[in-house]
């Protein structure tokens, strides 16, 4: 028997199947261990074919075949097909993002979590105890387990060592001599699995709009053939409900579930609301769990005891069966837009999935995609329209404050007045309020008032941001993590005099501290986030009241949904406004109508503060008025005419290096490369080629970058052109080619 096998770990120039023999079974999907090289190296692989011949000359025989629990299954080698045809991406590479992190180490399956149980006999263990059976257990660590086996008959392995002079030997006596029988099974580490002990069985009620909305939906699903649809809802509108009568129906039929959310911090709330419905046929998928937990995750889904499966981009690979329908909640999110490889957009594989399985793809947003809005405009999505928020609760009244005023009456603050005021009242009603800043840690900078210079971070182009603490503090790197201590002077003249520029969420919270003391701030972000399952502890807090702001980044902005809080303010508007990307009006336009969609989602209303440089901005202006409509056809009519997304796509190529001199060698051999095929065989094609330039963060973590930008269409013809410049460049010492299709950033 010969097998084809792609290596794990093949460079992209000979990504390719390998011939090889075998003396025993192998089946396609099956992961191996094969030699590989001059050397024999054993590599990890996947047989992706079985034949019984091979024109070949010198095959090398398969040394093992891993676990067949890891074994990919036909839609999963079909996925892997489809990101490497797509995203350009290798096989390898697909296949570590389709496996759970940590499934496969170096040709070894990972072990899995075993418990073990220890029982014996009544009857023996009260003879043995008697003054007559002490000769068969002198040991009083023997003694001490028989009395406590006796107490609960059975108990866990790791209980009985702890107790009080009881060593493994002692219990390993007692198996030899039959006292007690150990038993070892495979443990299932599930920290979600207390959700699922309170369920919820009631009756979704849906409003006459959220009625209609849902029957457009069910329809489409009904028809059993890949569909697609756009549940367009201002925020409040009870998108979620919707979601679940959905989600019921397909459950019913005895069909599987996938729903995405764009972030980690959205899934405890997301998780508890689902798993009250569903019990524990629901599986969680996400960054912050350990291997451990996302492998028994991955083992509950493979073998059918699983009916949803929620998480982030990552859960879009859940191996479920039957799919009925994906949801991707948020979708306008950049989070589902992986920025490694495989350099794959979640709605994409989505879509992919939905077409082989006839699933409904069903996508939610109050502030969509221009890209999806366009698609359900020209009817490629059905678009289902929800236009009121929930019970008749009206949007929250937004405020915006021209931040230049304050400054002009005095005020240096980063709180304006008016937003004083409402914090104030917010206290006296007894309600909550969420505060938003897009920048973490202290201050933006220090700059030296003598010479000018910024200390900036020595491995990248950017400057480090001051973070606070006892110690006179730290400037931290927030693109490599590099730290060192705050300086006393300038590095460069020696001068004393320092200024700290700008504010992030650090010195949001001491302003709030020193002008508010009686209100309880609870800051959420990169700094305060790290421990494990610290977004769930945060966010249950802040539900129960044990915090009156809740002050963060982006974290806080989005889907979160609070009965009590009635403000919410917006600390600077600006941050994502002028930046030098297509996309940055969209950005600022979805975030801004996603947190002012925070307040007031209950019977007493609320109200948004919008501190502002750019009060007349068109863009903040949409967005207090949650107007995506007359955004949208705006923002439309910019791309179209400058030939943007949606109406091309867009193809980095950044090269990467260490050596400043090779990156401009082969930025120059990268320019003629691709000017060269555009001029000969693809003549025909339309293209827009700017650079080779610098790249906007010209240096990150001690590599230089330099870019290309192709305006285009995503043809197969141009697919060609990438994957033979790929192929070109992957043999080029000290440079490294990337390319990204429609990149997060441009």
């Amino acid at each position: 028997m010969y097998c084809e096998v792609y290596l794990l770990d093949a460079p992209y120039h000979i990504d390719r199947p390998f011939d090889y023999s075998s003396a025993f079974p192998v089946r396609r999907g099956d992961l191996v261990r094969v030699p590989f090289g001059r050397a024999n190296r054993l590599r990890l692989g996947v047989v992706v074919g079985v034949k019984e011949t091979s024109t070949g000359e010198g095959i090398k025989p398969v040394h093992m075949v891993l676990d067949p629990s890891l074994s990919l299954d036909e839609e999963q080698l079909g996925l892997c097909l489809f990101l490497k045809e797509h995203t350009l991406s290798t096989f390898g590479e697909a296949v570590r993002c389709i496996l759970p992190p940590g499934a496969i180490t170096e040709g070894v399956s990972v072990k899995y979590k075993k418990t073990c149980t220890l029982t014996l006999s009544r009857e023996a263990a009260a003879t043995l105890l008697t003054q007559t059976g002490r000769a068969g257990v002198r040991s009083e660590g023997q003694r001490a387990v028989i009395r406590y086996l006796l107490d609960i008959g059975t108990a866990d392995m790791e209980l009985v060592r702890a107790l009080p002079g009881v060593t493994p030997a002692h219990v390993a006596a007692l198996r030899d001599k039959g006292i007690i029988r150990i038993e070892e099974y495979e443990s299932i580490r599930n920290p979600y699995a207390e959700y699922a002990r309170v369920r919820d069985t009631s009756e979704i009620v849906l409003s006459p709009a959220q009625l209609r909305a849902y029957d457009t939906i069910h329809a489409l699903y009904k028809e059993n053939a890949p569909r697609a649809a756009l549940l367009y809802g201002v925020t409040g509108s009870g998108k979620t409900k919707v979601i679940m009568r959905a989600i019921d129906e397909v459950i019913a039929d005895g069909k599987t579930v996938i729903m995405l959310v764009p972030e980690i911090s959205l899934t405890p709330q997301t998780v508890n609301i689902f798993c009250r419905r569903y019990g524990e046929r629901v599986a969680v998928i996400h960054s912050s769990l350990s291997r451990g937990e996302r492998l028994d995750a991955w083992r509950r889904i493979r073998r059918g005891d699983v009916d949803l499966v929620i998480g982030t981009r990552s859960a879009i690979f859940a191996p479920l069966k039957d799919l009925g329908m994906i949801v991707i909640d948020e979708e306008h999110e950049h989070t589902y837009k992986s920025e490694s490889d495989p350099k794959y957009h979640a709605r994409d594989v989505a879509a992919y999935r939905s077409g082989r399985s006839g699933a409904l793809m069903l996508l939610a947003s109050a502030t969509p995609s221009l890209e999806s809005f366009y698609k359900a405009s020209s009817g490629t999505y059905t678009l289902v329209p929800l236009r009121e928020r929930y019970g008749g609760v009206s949007l929250p009244e937004a405020v915006i404050v021209d931040m230049r005023e304050e400054l002009r009456l005095g005020n240096t603050s980063p709180i304006s007045d008016r937003l004083y005021k409402e914090l104030s009242s917010v206290y006296e009603r007894e309600n909550q309020a969420i505060l938003f800043l897009n920048r973490r840690g202290y201050s933006s900078e220090i700059n030296c008032k003598a010479c000018g210079e910024v200390i900036s971070c020595p491995r990248c182009s950017v400057s480090l941001t001051y973070h606070a603490g006892a110690d006179g503090g730290r400037m931290l790197c927030h693109l490599c993590g590099y730290s060192e201590r705050t300086p006393r002077r300038c590095p460069s003249c020696g001068n004393e005099k320092l200024s700290f520029i700008g504010f992030g969420t650090q010195k949001l919270e001491g302003e709030l501290s020193r002008f508010l003391p009686d209100m309880t701030v609870m800051r959420m972000d990169a700094d305060t986030t790290g421990a494990k399952l610290s977004y769930d502890r945060m966010l249950e807090d802040f539900r129960e009241g044990r915090a009156d702001i809740l002050l963060g980044t982006q974290m806080v902005a989005k889907g979160h949904d609070f009965p009590r809080v009635t403000l919410v303010g917006v600390a600077l508007a600006d941050t994502s406004l002028f930046v030098s990307d297509f996309r940055a009006a969209e950005r600022t336009f979805s975030l801004l109508t996603q947190v002012i969609g925070r307040a007031g989602r209950a019977a007493s209303g609320g109200i948004a503060v919008i501190q502002t440089y750019s009060p007349k901005n068109e863009v903040i202006r949409l967005a207090c008025l949650q107007d995506y409509d007359k955004f949208y056809e705006g923002e439309i009519a910019i791309r179209r005419e400058l030939s943007y997304p949606p109406f091309c796509d867009i193809v980095t190529l950044t090269l990467t290096s260490e050596d400043e001199r090779a990156l401009a060698r082969e930025a120059e051999h990268l320019s003629g490369a691709v000017i060269g095929r555009l001029e000969g065989e693809l003549s025909r094609l339309p293209f827009v080629v700017y650079g080779p330039h610098e790249a906007g963060i010209y240096k990150l973590n001690d590599k230089y970058r330099m870019k290309m930008i192709l305006k285009c269409k995503l043809t197969a013809a141009t697919r060609r052109l990438l994957h033979e410049l790929l192929c070109e460049f992957s043999s080029v010492r000290d440079v490294t080619l990337t390319v990204d299709q429609n990149p997060l950033t441009s």
